[in-house]
């Protein structure tokens, strides 16, 4: 069998171990050939690839990123590869293709599957927000990058009497957020599954003050949007790829605080350095199992699936399951949340 292995969307811990997963299963136990689509789909369109054997992939379980690079595909591109599926069956020779990860790329592995391309997809996103799946590699790195920096970010908030914003990713679904906000105690945890009011914030803040505790923390997702009205936020434009450009929640609550409050406020955005680094323990295994379902279920025929974590086990679901809803943060495990405010 030769398969063909490709990472697409943005980039996460864990990518390279699913990666020599995939390789090491393919060539030692079935001696198939393993080729490594660059950047993306837009390997996949451009021709772009190299073979990937035991050699390639030594060293690499715990490093992060991607040794094959990754791209977003603009949606006319990715119907120029629907087309053309047969004739990229016939140039590649591939009969399996196993693309790595997140809602737009499965959407993308569906649609190639629906037009006769051979796919095994495996879920990737460091938001955890794949419905078919119970967690996803990423994930676990990404809360344990904010969870620290929170812990870090409390004691120069204390010597300076400072109330600390800090924003995490989480477009459309707060899992980092409510994770790590837990873990590192933050003082108010905003999400985007319910809009908040800074006038809330404002009172948590000055109660705090007022026991004589002279700071605060609080993680806000990046997707997190006021109450309509309560301040001054506006949504931002939509990009190519049909992704809302946010316009920085974490820089204009923070100000909002500082206004209202008449003490220092200060932003940090995490960003990209929640995607960097090397995958944590559990996010190396994980990577590494579906990596391995992925090209058992490919000697199955089992195409148009992708892998799935459900409980500890690794069972294949249907692409069209994995892209119908996004997994958000529910109203009950919110609350928990704010019991322990």
């Amino acid at each position: 069998m030769r398969i063909g292995v490709l990472t697409a969307g943005g980039d996460c811990p864990g990518l390279n171990a699913v990666i020599r997963s995939v390789v090491h299963r393919a060539v030692a136990q079935y001696d198939d050939e393993v080729i490594g689509f660059e950047d993306g789909y837009a390997g996949l369109l451009d021709s772009h690839y190299r073979t990937l054997d035991l050699n390639a992939v030594s060293g690499i379980l715990a490093r992060g990123g991607t040794i094959l690079g990754s791209s977003r595909l603009e949606r006319d591109r990715l119907r120029e590869a629907c087309e053309n599926a047969s004739d990229m069956i016939h140039e590649f020779g591939i009969d399996a293709l196993i693309p790595i990860g997140g809602e737009g790329t499965l959407t993308a592995a569906r649609m190639l599957s629906d037009a006769g391309l051979p796919v095994v997809g495996v879920p990737k996103t460091i938001d955890n927000d794949i419905s078919s799946t119970d967690r996803t590699f990423g994930f676990d790195t990404a809360v344990g990058v904010a969870t620290e920096a929170m812990d870090r970010l409390k004691t120069t908030a204390e010597s300076h009497q400072r109330v600390m914003v800090v924003e995490v990713m989480g477009r459309h679904a707060g899992w980092i957020a409510l994770e790590s906000g837990m873990a590192a105690g933050a003082h108010g945890i905003c999400l985007p599954e319910r809009a908040f009011d800074p006038a809330d914030l404002v009172s948590m803040v000055e109660e705090r003050f007022a026991r004589g505790k002279r700071f605060a923390v609080i993680c806000v997702a990046e997707g997190a949007h006021p109450v309509d009205g309560s301040m001054d936020y506006g949504h931002g434009e939509i990009d190519k790829f049909g992704h809302e450009r946010f316009q920085g929640i974490g820089t204009a609550l923070a100000y909002e605080l500082e206004r209202r409050l008449g003490k220092e406020a200060k932003p940090v955005i995490l960003g990209h350095v929640q995607r960097g680094g090397v995958p944590t323990a559990y996010d190396r295994v994980l990577a590494t199992r579906f990596g391995w379902h992925a090209v058992e279920a490919a000697h199955r025929g089992e195409f148009g699936r992708m892998t799935s974590l459900r409980g500890t086990d690794i069972v294949m679901v249907p692409l069209a399951q994995a892209v119908t809803e996004l997994k958000t943060v529910p109203k009950d495990r919110m609350e928990e949340a704010e019991s322990v405010f």
